[in-house]
Order: C-alpha cells, then sequence, then structure tokens
C-alpha cells in the first residue's frame, strides 16, 4: 500500500462504499457535502494507494444458501504478518481477515459457490509462504 494520509472524509467515503458499493459519483458528493471532483479524487486515490482493494456485491442470503462459508483460523511464522496478509488479500474468496490474539494469528473467513472451489481455496492458503497452520471450520447454519 502505497503512503497515502487518511482524514475524516476518506474514513466517510469508504464508510458510503461499504453501505452501497453501487453509489454513483453525484450521489456520494451530495451525501458527504463535497464537490463531485472532490470524491472522484479522492476515490482514485484511495484506489490507486490500495486502501480500497476492489468492489464486490452482497447477496441477499435467501439467495446465497450455497455458498460454502467457513472460518480459518491461520498461524504464523515469525514476522511474516504483512506479507502473508498481503498475498491473502489476493485470493477474493477470503472476504474477511481479522488479526485476533491466542494460538491463531489471523482468522479468514472463506465463501465460495461449490465445495471444490473451497478445496482449492484451502490448498492456496497453505501454500503460502510464512503459514504455519491452519484449522478450518465450515459454517452450518446460521442463526
Amino acid at each position: 500500500m502505497r503512503k497515502y494520509i487518511y482524514d475524516s472524509l476518506d474514513s466517510e467515503l469508504i464508510s458510503e462504499l461499504r453501505r452501497d458499493g453501487r453509489a454513483t459519483i453525484s450521489d456520494l458528493s451530495k451525501r458527504l457535502k463535497v464537490s463531485r471532483a472532490t470524491i472522484q479524487n479522492r476515490l482514485d486515490r484511495l484506489l490507486s494507494s490500495g486502501a480500497i482493494l476492489g468492489f464486490t456485491i452482497r447477496v441477499h442470503e435467501t439467495l446465497d444458501q450455497k455458498t460454502v462459508k467457513a472460518l480459518m483460523m491461520i498461524a504464523i511464522s515469525g514476522h511474516c504478518t504483512s506479507q502473508v496478509i498481503k498475498r491473502l488479500h489476493g485470493i477474493p474468496e477470503l472476504v474477511k481477515l481479522h488479526t485476533t490474539n491466542g494460538a491463531w494469528d489471523l482468522v479468514a473467513e472463506i465463501n465460495t459457490p461449490t465445495l471444490s472451489e473451497f478445496d482449492e481455496v484451502l490448498r492456496e492458503v497453505r501454500e503460502v509462504e510464512g503459514i504455519l497452520n491452519s484449522e478450518t471450520s465450515v459454517l452450518l447454519s446460521s442463526f
């Protein structure tokens, strides 16, 4: 990620995009009370700096029931955390990464459309240099 100093407008813009990733530049400028050019410039900088990695969709859970969802706990060797996180961010099926305390260094949320793709993601994660161990639990039901 390139060096960029983030401010409250950047945080508000990211928050608005999390709420509605399809919002237009015009809508965002109205909501944040700044010009369209300001929004476009900020968005360009957030993308080029790596603060925003991409745009995704969220599917209503009734349509998402066939998705294989899991949590993967990951142990990292030594001082490799930054490199491992950077590499894991390149795997689109890892929808979220969390640092944590305790026995595991990271928790990854995994979403795949099929079990065979799930198996591929597990293999890809386990091959990342710096990962010592992992444990994965498939999520069966949500309440």
